[in-house]
């Protein structure tokens, strides 16, 4: 694929991966293709990298600085770091960032033996179109979320108040009389604090406000049984 999308024998490739499925018979094909090919382990020396080797996060970051900072950066998987990469290549300028169309370019594969190179190379073009890092032109309001966000968040406020604006003017206008009818006098009555606490007193005819003790009544009766007892007794 890279060598049909114009990369020849003299590009520079760095592989940044750990431990490749198949070692060095995997790997053949490529570095015929590409002699100058490189790694970590071929680019430093083992003093600079011993501190690295027991921690696989730090291996990842010397990958990941040394892919940041490439002239192009392919993506064989569509994992998190590949993801990261590509965002912050988009956000600092649309830097060349290949990810290959495999369900289209596998096919294509299958069937190399039966072409010629500048047959196979062409399709490989086309069928890469929208995937090597260049912009993507949007619809307005869409997408905007997700990818592709503005340089500066002042081009949005802008946008966002005109959209208010106009859905304000083709909104209906309001009658006020129809919201004072829907929030009008409840059909029960309502008592503020002082009107209930005044409500004994307006009951009562007399305006005197008098209350009935219950234990006041309670001592009259028993007073009145012992009394009768007494009698009782006298006799």
């Amino acid at each position: 694929m890279l060598r049909a999308l114009g990369y020849g024998s003299d590009v520079h490739i760095y592989v940044a991966s750990g431990e490749i499925y198949g070692g060095e018979d995997t790997l053949a094909p490529l570095k015929v293709l590409f002699p100058n090919f490189h790694t970590k382990e071929t680019v430093s020396s083992k003093e600079e990298l011993a501190p690295f080797l027991k921690f696989s996060s730090r291996m990842a970051a010397i990958d990941f600085i040394v892919c940041d900072g490439s002239d192009a950066f392919v993506a064989n998987n569509n994992g998190n770091m590949a993801k990261i990469l590509a965002g912050r290549r988009r956000y600092f300028g649309h830097k060349r960032t290949i990810r290959p169309n495999a369900k289209q370019l596998y096919p294509l594969f299958m069937k190399r033996g039966n072409i010629s190179w500048g047959a196979f190379s062409s399709e490989v073009r086309i069928i890469q179109k929208g995937y090597m890092g260049e912009p993507m032109e949007i619809m307005p309001g869409r997408g905007e979320f997700h990818a592709n966000p503005a340089a500066c968040i002042c081009e949005k406020t802008s946008r966002n108040s005109l959209v208010k604006s106009s859905s304000r003017s083709n909104q209906e206008p309001v009658n006020d009389t129809v919201i004072g009818k829907a929030i009008g006098k409840p059909p029960y009555p309502v008592y503020t604090d002082e009107e209930v606490d005044g409500s004994d007193t307006e009951d009562d005819p007399t305006g005197r406000g008098e209350t009935i003790d219950a234990e006041a009544d309670d001592d009259s009766v028993v007073r009145r049984e012992d009394s009768e007892l007494e009698e009782i007794l006298s006799d």
